[in-house]
């Protein structure tokens, strides 16, 4: 039996050493690279954790009905359940209090009589303090839009947009990324000397600072991953940025396939240079050029309470990623993780975005790279061994399952029916399949817009590269419940934007049901999948959707030429909900939004009918 067994080692050894790539075979990491001891958890700066100052974003809109204004403020995860409001209109230096009673089921009112132009502003109610005003907002009815209008200084069209605070007054700022157009590594590349360029704008537009990547960075967005956080904990926020050194090396196709690359840090306010640090190096391992050039970046609490910056490499074979703490204007490393020195197998196990949040319960960020988890201490927690997921979905199907779950699905042809899945978050065990082949599964979703069916629907699509333009629609728990492509909804952009908990789509003037975007001249309607039009007349490309003003409810953030349009709902709440940017998977969603491919935030809890 002990001949038989170095026998049949032997084989497998030989075997591999005639393959063309070892890494890829199962034996290789069972037998012949066996996991390395467990790294330490990390310690970072923070003695707590490092979390945004939010204000209470008091908002105005046009009230749906009338000549009146519709106004919405945050409620904080500091507030009592006990804690009431009072709204305030001052007009000529006389003021008045709007509501004869507390506002407590609710974080909004309509004023039905404005005054032409007036000065608004909330009080905090605690039982046994002071009152405590919020900002002022003045607001000019004739003037008065659906949405708030930030111009930028010159005619581009924003392709990506972060969201932060950079100057440390509780107000969500923004930094845009221009132009819009995009050039993918599958692609031929850019000859016209086109760069990408970053530049800040506060939330009033006042104009910050503009960043230029340079030539040695493609105008695409897996050469140019961005993210703006306060990685420093001083309040403020900074810029982490893919940069490129003057030593950049082009092939005859335009493409960028030499010289050195960065990790950049800005500093918010001025897009000065805090600090820099190596990317993630080029090699063989990656595959051909067109697999090098995947890069993304990220944010995530691995200990908890520091926010560290995450720079990653690979998608379809190896993934690399590397973890920095910012801290005193220096960066340090915290770990590096090369997918190649894992178990069981993790190449081509990525996803066109990232997103972190805590799935073991130890208060430490794990980080999802697609169809595999990383620990908070860079090791691998888990891989489904599916392979390329081009969307998955960390979140919380149904209440009363237990932690967290992953709803993904699978770009390569699966003949098991797990090509649309959902899998445990803490251990990656399945929890259901499709249960059918699916051929090239490009898209999917995760939200409750039906309330027949307990939990949030899972939906999908399949990509004509495959073959099949099948759609998928299924219960929280794996029910099929579509017999034709009509009745499903689109993937792409989804919003909170009524009383209800069901979540809202989009339709434009095309009929293409769902449509993600629009031009300049066509405009896009709001609507319940299926039934009534909710908002009409949402104009430009759709680059961000969050809560960013007003209640719980989410704003559409839209690009036009030389324009971002920040859209705001004015239906009247029903309940009352602590902002969702507090939830610390709901922001990680949207700190990613501004690098990979798009992907609708959610929360780390149920949210839904």
């Amino acid at each position: 039996m002990k001949r038989i067994t170095l026998f049949t080692l032997c084989c497998c050894v030989a075997g591999l050493m005639q393959a063309q790539d070892p890494r890829e075979s199962h034996y290789y990491y069972e037998i012949l690279h066996p996991q390395h001891e467990p790294k330490a958890q990390v310690e970072g700066y923070a003695t707590q954790r490092v979390v945004e100052k939010l204000n209470r974003g008091l908002v105005a809109a046009p009230a749906l009905e009338g000549k009146a204004v519709y106004l919405s403020w945050r409620l904080l995860d500091s507030d009592l359940a006990t804690t009431t409001f009072h709204l305030y209109r001052e007009v000529n230096g006389k003021k008045r209090r709007l509501n004869s009673k507390p506002i407590s089921q609710t974080c909004d009112f309509v004023d039905a009589a404005p005054a032409a132009e007036a000065t608004y502003w909330v009080e905090v109610l605690n039982k046994g303090s002071k009152p405590v005003a919020t900002e002022r907002l003045c607001v000019k009815l004739d003037e008065l839009k659906p949405y708030t209008s930030v111009h930028l200084h010159d005619a581009a069209k924003a392709g990506k947009v972060a969201v932060a605070d950079l100057n440390g007054d509780g107000i969500y700022d923004y930094v845009v990324r221009t132009p819009e157009s995009n050039v993918d590594p599958g692609m031929p590349g850019d000859k016209t000397g086109k760069t990408y360029k970053v530049s800040a704008y506060l939330h009033d537009g006042t104009y910050l600072w503009t960043h230029d990547m340079g030539p040695g960075i493609e105008p695409g967005i897996w050469y140019s991953p961005f993210i703006v956080y306060d990685f420093d904990g001083d309040g403020k926020a900074e810029v982490a940025i893919k940069g490129a050194g003057d030593d950049y090396v082009k092939n005859s196709q335009g493409r960028v396939c030499g010289g050195s690359e960065y990790l950049l840090v800005l500093d918010g306010l001025t897009g000065k240079e805090i600090a820099r640090a190596d990317w993630p190096e080029r090699n063989d391992r990656y595959g051909n050029l067109n697999r090098q050039n995947r890069n993304q970046m990220g944010v995530a609490y691995l200990d908890g309470k520091t926010p560290y910056i995450l720079a990653a490499r690979g998608t379809y074979k190896l993934m690399v990623v590397d973890a920095w703490m910012l801290k005193e204007g220096k960066l340090s490393r915290a770990w590096h993780w090369d997918g190649d020195e894992e178990n069981p197998v993790v190449r081509s196990m990525g996803a066109h975005s990232m997103v972190t949040g805590d799935v073991d319960g130890d208060g430490r960020d794990e980080v999802m790279l697609g169809s595999c988890m990383l620990d908070d201490n860079g090791t691998l927690l888990w891989s489904t061994g599916l392979g390329h997921s081009d969307k998955a979905y960390l979140c919380k199907l149904r209440p009363d399952m237990e932690g967290l779950q992953v709803f993904m699905v699978s770009e390569p042809k699966n003949t098991n029916g797990r090509g649309v899945s959902v899998v445990d978050a803490r251990t990656g065990q399945l929890i259901w399949g499709i249960g059918q082949t699916t051929y090239h599964v490009g898209d999917g979703m995760v939200t409750d817009f039906d309330p027949q069916h307990p939990g949030l629907e899972c939906f999908a699509s399949e990509d004509r590269k495959g073959g099949s333009t099948d759609k998928y629609l299924l219960t929280a728990d794996g029910q099929k419940l579509n017999k034709s492509n009509d009745e499903v909804p689109g993937c792409r952009n989804w919003a909170w934007w009524d009383g209800d908990l069901l979540r809202e789509t989009f339709k434009g003037d095309d009929n293409r049901w769902g449509a993600s975007s629009s031009s300049n001249g066509r405009q896009q309607s709001i609507w319940k999948w299926q039934g009534e039009v909710l908002t009409e007349g949402i104009e430009g490309d759709i680059v961000l959707i969050a809560d960013l003003d007003g209640d719980w409810r989410e704003e559409v953030v839209t690009a036009l030429a030389g324009e971002l349009r920040i859209y705001h709902t004015n239906h009247p709440a029903r309940d009352r909900r602590i902002t969702l940017m507090q939830d610390p998977l709901y922001r990680s969603y949207v700190s990613h939004r501004s690098m990979g491919y798009p992907q609708a935030p959610v929360p780390s809890y149920y949210l839904g009918e």
